[in-house]
């Protein structure tokens, strides 16, 4: 899929290029040859319309620009006279020949093909003056043009073709990256799935035994019950997961107080930290506000919060802190005592089932999501999140602006 999209991206992109380079230069080649056909034109005219020159036909004037002659003709179509240093005029056949094709035809002005040559007819009453001038170095001039921009257009379209290949690489990446991630996500959510699914299905089964008592029965459904219970955590999380992704939903935005709902959301879990023998410190200042959905800030606490007490290491401490961070941001730090996290899992904490603990077990609840959660929201927040570790504490840090 991704290599035809980019095959469909390089031949929109070349066909855009080819039609773009064929207009450019079609209009330079049009501009060009109206602009030699005026020149000349202009030129003709000038010779033509002061005829006194005809004894001068080596002094150029300054508009004169291409080699030319002039043959005046009487009124009843007698050659009378010749002038033009240019071409040889002695050859009466010629000579002949070019009246007999410029009089019979309509125009004034028109190019005889046979001869290289433009003429321009000026009548009056009693004579008939014709300008002839070679367009030879004309046609050269444009020939030599049309050559250059063929030349031009093939190195133009193959050094953007090399461009649209390269920007092709780049245009897909972040859809070749979701469509990776989609795929892994699938894998990822499937084999979560599937050991539970065969948990229940095996007890199942036990369940329906006639070989077990009653106790055991129990046993099985109470294993059952455990794994579907975990099941339907999984399934909320991903869910949850899909609407933080999902930018088209509707976020409820309003003025939150930041402070308060920090405060409210530790009390929960300080019996938690409390039975595990963690303790669990505070630095909160007043007054910071946030824009932004509660429940979805609160849910990235919780995330926060019950990350920091699965991994906090034995009697270990948490320290929780909120304050004015640079002007318009406030900065959320939640730090535990435990196992330094590595580099590589730095890196990867907040990808999709990633556990820096694989040997956590499921029923602990830990799948992986909590932490690509809790970056989704904040990102939906406008703001960031990240991990640092260092000295056996663990530091998750959230930014979020202030209004």
């Amino acid at each position: 899929m991704i290599r035809k999209l980019r095959l469909k991206f390089i031949l929109i992109n070349m066909s855009i290029v080819t039609i773009m380079l064929c207009v450019i230069f079609g209009l330079v080649m049009h501009f060009t040859q109206a602009n030699l056909e005026q020149e000349s034109i202009n030129m003709m005219k000038s010779l033509v319309t002061r005829p006194f020159q005809l004894g001068m036909p080596n002094e150029l004037g300054e508009n004169v620009r291409l080699p030319y002659f002039i043959i005046q003709l009487g009124h009843h179509g007698e050659l009378v006279a010749t002038g033009g240093g240019y071409y040889d005029l002695s050859d009466r056949e010629f000579l002949d020949d070019l009246i007999r094709i410029t009089f019979s035809s309509p125009r004034a002005f028109a190019v005889i093909e046979e001869y290289n040559l433009r003429y321009y007819r000026f009548d009056t009453p009693v004579n008939h003056y014709v300008v002839y001038s070679d367009i030879s170095s004309e046609r050269a001039t444009l020939n030599n043009m049309r050559r250059s921009c063929f030349i031009i257009g093939g190195i133009s379209f193959f050094m953007f073709l090399g461009i649209s290949v390269m920007l092709s690489r780049w245009a897909v990446k972040p859809v070749d990256v979701a469509w990776k991630q989609q795929r892994q996500f699938v894998a990822d959510a499937s084999h979560e799935l599937k050991t539970p699914l065969t948990v229940i299905m095996t007890n199942a089964e036990l369940a329906q035994s006639p070989e077990f008592d009653e106790v055991s029965r129990q046993k099985f459904i109470g294993s059952i019950l455990t794994m579907a219970r975990q099941m339907r955590r999984l399934i909320e999380q991903m869910l949850e997961l899909a609407r933080t992704d999902n930018s088209d939903a509707k976020m409820v935005c309003e003025t939150v107080d930041f402070s308060k709902l920090v405060s409210d959301a530790l009390l929960p879990f300080e019996p938690v930290f409390f039975e595990k023998g963690l303790s669990l410190n505070a630095r909160i200042d007043s007054n910071i506000k946030v824009a932004g959905d509660e429940g979805q800030l609160c849910q990235v606490m919780d995330v926060l919060l019950d990350n920091a007490q699965k991994y906090s290491r034995e009697g270990g401490a948490t320290w929780v802190s909120l304050k004015k961070h640079r002007k318009g941001r406030c900065l959320l730090t939640v730090a535990n005592e435990g196992e330094s996290i590595p580099p590589e899992d730095i890196r990867n904490i907040f990808k999709r089932f990633y556990r820096v603990d694989k040997a956590r077990s499921r029923a602990a609840g830990s799948f992986g999501l909590g932490l690509s959660i809790a970056e989704g929201i904040v990102a939906r927040h406008r703001g960031k999140i990240w991990v640092e570790s260092a000295d056996g504490v663990n530091t998750f840090y959230v930014e979020l602006p202030c209004p």
